[in-house]
């Protein structure tokens, strides 16, 4: 054992080493029914340790290991040391001193406290540690297309350097083998450039741009198209109008060719191909990339796109590139220390006319557009923006001209000076306009500041925002990690953040560094996070009977419920199974144990996935059970970030002491289209609230006694009272919130409410203004849903209680006015996101619509006039959501 272990293929088709023998071959499921015996190569712990954090991060250890990337092996080798490191000091650690690092708890300040002791001889040392512990119960045309970073490293007075890189672009499709030769130079940048593209098309050309962010630093250099049918030839000179020594650092250099089959029409189809950046600066040589296929044809050139090269390697087109050794001396930016010293100097004051001028354009929101002369400003009175309005910084840096090294250094000595933001203003800093590598630490130094909770808050966007980094050793990724193995909370989500993402070759080997590091640093989550993994694992594969069984007994709906279920129920009790799926922490809330399946209450709902509903008894919440919904083949990333933006919402709200009640449930991407929701406690679809008071389907949704009735028999005397407290409230809360996101699809099986009285909205598929249409015709014609029933419930049942009703609608202005205050975080979180793939959040357009319904850069006054008409519009035609919802009840009664 000491000298050999098994090894298999997995279903991944991935070759799997089997280091910890432990683990069950129905939990391994190799591909074949074949195990290898293979030679360790190191020692058995290390391997041991290595196999583990394979199998918990989804990619085996082996595959890292074979990357010919020195950038991948210089990251790796720093985070071994400092997690070696760590753990060392950790083993040290007292039980108190190891509680306080993990989980971070709040200390009570003063005497008092109970002691936390270790058994040995520390007591008075930890006689003032207090673990406080709050319980929350609320619930064909080609077009191939490359960009890559060139990182120059470059000094001010350094110039006219030349380099040459070949580019040969191979495609495979078709089997055609026509050979397209275009040659790109650049005398004052220093770029010479051979592409041998494959194509066979009538007309075809090449585009090339320099990018620094989305900014263009100089005019696109465009080829004239090139005509034939099988081959296609250039060979003419390109210039670009910059030279190497205004190269900013982090500059992209973007290719497009492009074939176009209609001089009218010019379809395009597009690949993306990225030369990875530190090889770029390194080495010279050749360097092989494949393109990836994107559906973005408004832009040819794509300086947003990925720098990972294609993993799929058969299907793609294949890009080599040769890069020559042009300069044997290094070419080095100034650091900060060395500057001259006249770039420090501080510049006068501005008059009072142009400081008024200046305060307008500072208090824009983050969407809105500069002109030159308004960029000119800002940058003159740079001096003013860091003194009057620091948190004005964003604009300032999308007003410098990062094509003019001068401006770049004064750039760089101004930061050095610049007022700290706060964590909230910052975030907008790690953007992908901002790719300039002192900004970014820059804006994680103000991260810092953060709390844990806070930082719990922002964590989705900051995981996202991983993939605009130019290195993988970078600030943001040292800072997310030394937080993630000081607080377990934060270090949990950041893991399934990352993991859910594995399945994407653009952030595939990035991300599993980073989750190679964490899972190194934090050796005692290993086992509790695999153990999650596996249970995830397990409950895929009940899916997947239970799609298999829907399948084969379609015919017949009543013995596909019963013989499916009796196989769900089967398979759930199986020993492999139970052990697997009990005592756990849960994913969606790693402080909630999940300690065994009540196996009896589990069950799958009627949808298209059918999803599992899996029940848990749990000893900690005193024998209530506990529910999670499983859910196989959807995304829930949409849905994770609109929860993630209530619960901002409800915070700002909390922030201002305005309690709206909200109920923002658990909701967790997992993997590829699979995740986890949590199962809110005591609560109904308004639909069924509807259907059990009324004999007839089509009439149930037009019975306004019906969820006052309901609430009735679940609260008496003063519970009653509380509970329309309660609905009135949250539904004020989900009013505005469903408004200000744009969210849409609200018939009566997407609003529930507690027994508590709580409503709350679920299933968060269409968001920003995408509503629901038929025929061309759109199903909401309401900006929120607000019903006379919902009006009947607030008012108590009495018609004229005017003064409840009152109360109900200066909630909701109130909670309106709050958000627009905090507009531009909003703006922020949704931009930050904008690379994630969410199906209805993929370009600044789509943002614009929280602009209009926020009614940014209008009055309070004029803001406030604009939401008062949007509430009676709601009320005034919320008869056209009755008629709807009663569609839904229809369509519904006659499913069962």
């Amino acid at each position: 054992m000491e000298g050999h272990m098994f090894e298999c293929v997995n279903q991944a088709a991935v070759h799997e080493e089997l280091e910890d023998e432990t683990r069950r071959l129905c939990d391994v499921r190799p591909f074949c029914p074949m195990l290898k015996l293979v030679t360790r190569n190191c020692g058995r712990a290390e391997r041991l340790l290595d196999s583990k954090i394979g199998v918990l991060i989804g990619k085996g250890l082996h595959e890292l290991d074979a990357l010919q990337d020195q950038e991948v092996k210089d990251f790796r080798s720093k985070m071994f040391r400092i997690s070696e490191e760590k753990m060392q000091r950790v083993q040290l650690m007292t039980w108190s001193e190891w509680l306080q690092a993990c989980f971070s708890p709040q200390l009570e300040p003063g005497g008092g406290a109970t002691p936390v002791t270790d058994g040995v001889n520390d007591k008075q040392a930890e006689a003032s540690l207090k673990v406080t512990m709050h319980f929350d119960q609320s619930q064909v045309t080609t077009v191939s297309r490359v960009v890559f970073t060139i990182l120059y490293t470059l000094s001010c007075h350094q110039a006219g350097v030349t380099s040459t890189i070949l580019y040969t672009l191979s495609c495979h499709q078709a089997g055609v083998t026509s050979t397209i030769l275009y040659t790109l130079s650049c005398h004052q940048a220093g770029v010479t450039s051979t592409i041998l593209y494959t194509l066979s098309c009538h007309q075809a050309g090449v585009r090339a741009g320099l990018f620094h962010g989305t900014e263009l630093l100089c005019k696109p250099a465009v080829s004239s198209e090139s005509s034939g049918r099988s081959e296609h030839v250039w060979n003419r000179t390109l210039e670009f109008d910059i030279t190497v020594s205004d190269l900013p650092r982090m500059a992209r250099l973007c290719f497009a060719v492009y074939a176009v089959m209609d001089k009218v029409k010019k379809q395009k189809s597009t690949k993306n191909a990225h030369i990875n950046k530190y090889q770029t600066i390194r080495k010279a040589g050749k360097v092989v990339c494949h393109t990836q296929s994107t559906d973005e044809l408004e832009e040819m050139l794509n300086p947003i796109g990925t720098i990972q090269t294609n993993p799929y390697t058969e299907n793609s087109t294949a890009l080599h590139i040769h890069l020559p050794d042009y300069n044997p001396h290094p070419i080095l930016f100034p650091p900060f220390d060395k500057l001259d010293g006249r770039v420090k100097g501080k510049q006068p004051t501005s008059a009072q006319h142009f400081h008024i001028e200046l305060k307008e354009i500072m208090e824009r929101d983050p969407l809105s557009q500069l002109c030159e002369n308004e960029k000119d400003l800002i940058w003159t009175l740079r001096y003013d923006c860091m003194e009057n309005f620091p948190q004005s910084l964003p604009k300032l840096l999308l007003s410098v001209k990062w094509s003019k090294h001068e401006d770049m250094a004064q750039l760089q000595a101004l930061l050095q000076i610049w007022p700290k933001l706060s964590p909230r203003d910052a975030l907008e800093l790690l953007d992908f306009n901002y790719p300039d590598q002192y900004v970014r630490e820059y804006a994680v130094g103000c991260l810092r500041d953060m709390s844990d909770e806070e930082l719990s808050q922002y964590l989705l966007q900051l995981v996202q925002v991983l993939r605009y980094e130019p290195y993988y050793d970078c600030a943001l990724t040292r800072f997310l990690l030394n937080r993630a193995q000081c607080n377990r909370n934060i270090g949990h989500f950041l893991f399934w953040h990352l993991r859910s993402e594995m399945h994407m070759p653009a952030v595939s080997v990035q991300f599993s560094l980073i989750l190679e590091a964490y899972s190194r640093g934090s050796i005692p989550h290993i086992e509790v996070l695999k153990k999650q993994v596996e249970a995830l694992s397990k409950l895929k594969s009940v899916n997947e009977l239970i799609k298999l069984g829907t399948i084969k007994n379609a015919r017949s709906k009543t013995k596909e419920a019963m013989l499916t279920k009796e196989a769900m129920m089967t398979c759930l009790r199986q020993s492999g199974y139970t052990e697997t799926l009990s005592d756990l922490h849960s994913p969606l809330n790693p402080s909630v144990l999940l300690s065994g399946i009540n196996v009896e209450k589990c069950r799958y709902m009627d949808s298209k996935m059918k999803p599992l509903w899996i029940v848990y008894n749990n000893k900690l919440l005193g024998g209530d059970t506990l529910g999670i919904i499983f859910k196989n083949g959807d995304d829930l990333r949409q849905d994770m970030l609109t929860l993630q933006i209530l619960r901002l919402m409800d915070l700002l709200w909390k922030e201002a002491n305005l309690d709206l009640r909200i109920v923002p449930y658990g909701c967790l991407a997992t993997g590829d289209r699979s995740g986890l929701i949590e199962v809110v406690s005591s609560a109904d679809t308004i639909a069924n609230i509807q259907l059990t008071s009324s004999n007839v389907a089509a009439a149930a949704a037009f019975n306004k006694d019906a969820l006052l009735n309901w609430l009735k028999e679940k609260n008496s005397g003063d519970a009653l009272e509380k509970a329309i407290e309660e609905f009135t409230l949250s539904c004020a809360g989900y009013c505005v919130a469903t408004y200000v996101l744009g969210i849409g699809d609200r018939h009566s099986d997407n609003i529930m409410v507690r027994s508590t009285g709580q409503l709350f909205h679920i299933d968060f598929g269409h968001i920003l203004g995408n509503f629901k249409s038929k025929f061309g015709i759109k199903r909401e014609r309401v900006p929120f849903i607000l019903t006379h029933d919902f009006i009947h419930v607030i008012q108590q049942g009495k018609t004229g209680n005017t003064e409840k009703f009152g109360s109900f609608r200066n909630y909701c202005e109130q909670a309106y006015l709050i958000l627009r205050r905090n507009g531009n975080l909003f703006i922020t979180l949704f931009a930050l996101m904008l690379t994630a793939g969410l199906p209805e959040l993929t370009s600044v357009k789509d943002i614009q619509y929280l602009k209009d319904s926020l009614a940014l850069g209008k009055t309070d006054d004029e803001a406030l006039k604009q939401f008062r008409q949007k509430f009676d519009e709601a009320l005034r035609e919320s008869w056209t959501t009755k008629v709807n919802w009663m569609a839904h009840n229809v369509v519904k009664d006659n499913r069962s």
